[in-house]
């Protein structure tokens, strides 16, 4: 059983809180999540897994392997950025990839850190996936989850990954990985040192030059074309998961 928190002391301020959203089908939420331990121990994070493709979808925009010349970019750059942090890192036999039954896994676990870990590990740094029952039952088997095949067709799960997925998108999340700390989004593990210095001030930022250039008038506006009809396609599930 939980004990009540502490009051504070006279003097004190309360450690401000940064809402993590991620998402494993991201080798960049990996990255950030090798380094979210520089954050502290200024900031308390809490875990949110969220469904990339709904975030996209709310924007109309498209994914960065969606387009094949910003596909084969990215990739390399993740090896590059993985190699100056030192992070180990082994792409899984094919990306994209339904990420669901292990969003929904990291739910079942109560998005402990220690699990969310082990699940981004599992994928990024081992360049597995839960796509053939062994390779499930070992994850699941590490993560001390019994009957992990129920727990995610549990709909409390499957509605709590979607309502961190509505917040998300209702704060103004655009992407993953993001460190929302009050109002504002820091997008990309690019941005995670951008975080830290702005708690480390406080929460806020330096001098009100960041005010203004957030709200400069848009001098030019690109006409908005029309979507095409989408396309029917079937998704492929992967693993023994609902």
């Amino acid at each position: 059983m939980r004990s009540a928190p502490r009051a504070l002391q006279p003097g004190l301020t309360p450690m401000p809180t940064a809402d993590w959203y991620f998402d494993f089908i991201s080798p960049f939420s990996y990255l950030q999540s090798e380094r979210l331990h520089t954050l502290a121990p200024r900031v308390s994070i809490r875990f949110r897994p969220v469904l990339f493709a709904g975030i996209l979808a709310a924007h109309a925009h498209k994914g960065p392997a969606e387009i094949p010349t910003k596909r084969a970019f990215t990739y390399r750059f993740v090896l590059w950025q993985a190699k100056q942090w030192a992070i180990p890192i082994k792409f899984p036999h094919e990306h994209p990839f339904n990420p669901l039954p292990l969003l929904r896994l990291a739910v079942a676990c109560d998005c402990a850190p220690e699990a969310v870990q082990r699940i981004f590990r599992f994928v990024w740094r081992d360049g597995r996936l839960p796509d053939l029952p062994i390779e499930w039952a070992e994850l699941t088997h590490g993560l001390g989850i019994a009957d992990a095949d129920a727990r995610i067709a549990d709909p409390e799960v499957k509605a709590k990954l979607r309502r961190n997925t509505d917040d998300a998108i209702a704060r103004g999340v655009f992407g993953v990985p993001t460190l929302a700390v009050g109002n504002e989004l820091f997008w990309g593990v690019d941005a995670t040192d951008m975080a830290r210095d702005f708690v480390a001030a406080g929460c806020r930022y330096p001098d009100a030059e960041y005010d203004r250039v957030a709200t400069l008038p848009a001098g030019a506006v690109r006409k908005e074309v029309a979507p095409e009809p989408a396309k029917k396609t079937k998704t492929r599930v992967i693993g023994t998961a609902h």
